[in-house]
């Protein structure tokens, strides 16, 4: 078998400049530890699909609110199908792969037997699965919620803080991951022992979801599972959006003033994410108003009561985690008392979704949409059967 160690880069990637900044949007976003999934997984390993209100209707036949600015009361989004899509092919991994990843270091990889893939979102490990390498997956991050992943073991810590020796106990043959996690020492000392390490794009939109898919694929050497796996990806997502399109009112000025709100109760974490977040693609694709980005916010920014007064959203967007940790609508009152002054407050109109779902930009990312789209236009027919 061919070495595994690989040359060093004799100097720094230019885009190590940016990292202070991701690792930054990686604390942030650490609170996704123990998240929960979509799915709940059974004793014997199985899973049990989630009991979503109006399911089996079509989006274009639910009964849409011609209103949705002055809606009353929360909802929550439910993936209808929590099976994670993955696509079907025979193609085997077209070993040794010589990729030039994100940083721009040359990485060749010559067994993909033992894959960790690893992030903040849990995004790749969705793409590695999504590319139907699941049983190739040795270990996962702690924002992998989904449940084919539920029984490999956890190599983050708090979070987002990576550990040499969770890592190399697992015996990977190639660790896929992006630069939302640290230490960044750990990856260094990886890469000393020998393991390929490629680094993908760190942004995550429904804009970049091609990127990733065809990042992972090529690292991986399965490049027509990828384009098989994108193809699905995007036809889903066009098909989810048109028919958004087509059921909600044409009126701009019905389409209901959206935030996205990262909400940690516990450490007092309160942040409007903002243009380039990638909370602004979902609320453009469903159809909303991201006040965000109209008031000029950019990226993911410390919440201030001078932000909720000028933007006025009708609608707050959470993960579910984040509410509970708040104290629900009530403690979320409490502790951000700007949001009592805007629509939102007073029609208590907050939308949440599962943690491990809402942000995650992958495979899953046509039916996150669709649900999102379910919870703003249509309540009555969104949510969990058991609320």
């Amino acid at each position: 078998m061919a070495s595994r160690v690989l040359p060093r880069p004799t100097s720094a990637p230019a885009s190590r400049a940016s990292r202070p900044y991701r690792l930054a949007v990686a604390a942030i976003l650490a609170a996704t530890v123990m998240l929960t999934s979509g799915c709940v997984a059974t004793a014997s390993g199985s899973t049990a699909e989630p009991q979503c209100v109006a399911s089996a209707t079509p989006f274009t036949e639910l009964a849409i609110d011609a209103s949705p600015r002055t809606i009353e009361g929360p909802s929550t989004a439910c993936l209808a199908d929590a099976a994670l899509p993955t696509i079907d092919s025979d193609e085997a991994p077209q070993l040794p792969a010589t990729v030039t990843d994100d940083e721009g270091t040359k990485v060749t990889v010559t067994d993909v037997s033992r894959i960790l893939p690893i992030d903040v979102s849990g995004s790749l490990a969705a793409t590695v699965f999504g590319l139907g390498l699941g049983d190739h997956v040795v270990g996962r991050d702690s924002s992998t919620g989904f449940a084919e992943a539920s029984a490999l073991p956890v190599v983050t810590q708090g979070g987002h803080n990576l550990t040499a020796e969770a890592i190399l106990a697992l015996d990977p043959t190639v660790v896929i991951t992006d630069t939302t996690l640290g230490p960044l020492d750990v990856l260094d000392q990886l890469r000393d022992s020998g393991i390929p390490v490629v680094i993908t794009t760190s942004e995550r939109s429904l804009d970049t979801i091609d990127d990733l898919i065809g990042q992972v694929a090529s690292a991986l050497g399965v490049p027509e599972r990828g384009e098989l796996l994108t193809a699905q990806v995007d036809a889903d997502l066009a098909r989810v959006t048109a028919e958004i399109d087509a059921t909600i009112p044409a009126d701009p000025a019905v389409r209901p003033r959206i935030a996205f709100l990262y909400v940690r109760g516990s450490a007092n974490v309160y942040y409007l994410f903002g243009a380039e977040s990638g909370a602004d693609s979902l609320i453009e694709s469903i159809g909303g108003v991201d006040i965000a980005s109209e008031i000029g916010w950019e990226g993911m920014r410390p919440v201030t009561a001078e932000a909720l007064v000028a933007a006025q959203p009708d609608v707050v967007l959470l993960m579910s985690g984040g509410l509970e940790s708040a104290g629900g609508i009530d403690g979320l009152l409490e502790r951000v008392p700007a949001l009592a002054s805007t629509p939102a407050g007073v029609h208590r109109r907050f939308v949440d979704m599962a943690d491990s779902e809402i942000l995650s930009f992958g495979p899953r990312a046509p039916q996150v949409v669709e649900a999102l789209a379910r919870a703003v236009w249509a309540p009555e027919q969104s949510g969990y059967l058991d609320d």
